[in-house]
């Protein structure tokens, strides 16, 4: 596997196949298990705008903005971005109040330049337009407006849309103005809800980014550390069949972690794969899960396992 090798979509960006996903490194002890220092999320946030993966993504979002802010205190340490690096944030609404204005994602994206410390960032996505209506997100003025501005602005070279239900994310898709899409938690080893929407967005020249390869932690720990799947429990169903793909890692000789991985990067549909980082040496054991030989009959053993799982049992 080389990097820096592929195209994202038709933006002109290049991306190497594996993001840092930046929200453990804020803290995010409700979603994740566990509390993350600013020393720990500095010294992660420069460990990934210093190592082999050249691309962070990260949300105004994401602990309230922490995450931004630790970044930006590696990059002011780093003297700026570095050339050629792709750094993504995301414009959100209001977490306490739930505002989904085209008001709102203004005061969002200069929170976070201001916490980044930057005038430009390379990628700004719409964040979870789940959480309004479509109408209100492509009304004159709305958050998807905003978004175009930012792009016309030069704020931001390529936008994009970050979300989970797939056919909500595919009418994004159709208003045309979307480079980028980031998918989550439904293109993995067990869900496979995604597919469709990754092949409208490649037919449409979009780039596309997938993310919570390892479902919120169980595709990584197995059933021996989780019992729930995209932060939420999981079926008996969803579980029966992550303990036989453990089975699957036990026989091919490698960990979980880098079967989830490499579902993802070795489709060549996805650009880059989102894999959340809390810790320095994250970083190369991420390069380690893409680069480790596994025997492609090992993927072919898992897809029958995926094929047996009811797909309502998991995020459409």
């Amino acid at each position: 596997m080389t990097w820096n090798d592929r195209p994202l979509g038709t933006t002109g960006l290049r991306v190497t196949p594996l993001t840092v996903g930046g929200a453990p490194l804020g803290s995010m002890p409700k979603n994740f298990g566990y509390d993350v220092s600013e020393d720990q999320g500095v010294a992660t946030a420069r460990a990934a705008l210093t190592g082999p993966i050249r691309a962070l993504d990260t949300s105004s979002a994401y602990s309230a903005g922490e995450s931004e802010r630790r970044i930006g205190i590696a990059l002011r340490e780093l003297g700026g971005l570095p050339d050629g690096y792709l750094l993504s944030t995301k414009i959100s609404r209001d977490l306490t109040t739930g505002d989904f204005s085209g008001a709102e994602m203004r005061r969002s994206i200069a929170g976070s330049l201001e916490r980044l410390g930057l005038e430009q960032v390379p990628l700004v996505y719409l964040h979870d337009p789940e959480n309004t209506t479509f109408e209100a997100a492509t009304a004159p003025g709305g958050p998807l407006d905003v978004l175009r501005e930012l792009k016309d602005s030069g704020v931001a070279r390529a936008i994009g849309v970050a979300g989970g239900p797939t056919d909500l994310m595919a009418r994004y898709l159709g208003t045309g103005h979307f480079d980028v899409l980031l998918t989550h938690n439904r293109w993995t080893l067990v869900n496979r809800n995604a597919g469709a929407l990754i092949d409208l967005a490649v037919d449409r020249g979009v780039g596309v980014v997938n993310a919570a390869v390892l479902g919120g932690g169980i595709l990584a720990t197995g059933t021996g550390g989780s019992d729930r799947y995209a932060y939420r429990p999981a079926a008996p169903e969803v579980l029966d069949a992550v303990r036989r793909i453990e089975d699957v890692a036990t026989r091919a000789g490698v960990p979980l972690s880098t079967l989830a991985t490499q579902f993802s990067t070795r489709d060549p549909r996805i650009a880059t794969t989102v894999v959340g980082v809390s810790r320095p040496e994250r970083i190369e054991q991420g390069v380690t899960a893409v680069t480790t030989p596994v025997e492609p009959g090992a993927f072919d053993e898992i897809d029958a396992i995926a094929a047996s799982i009811p797909t309502d049992l998991l995020p459409a």
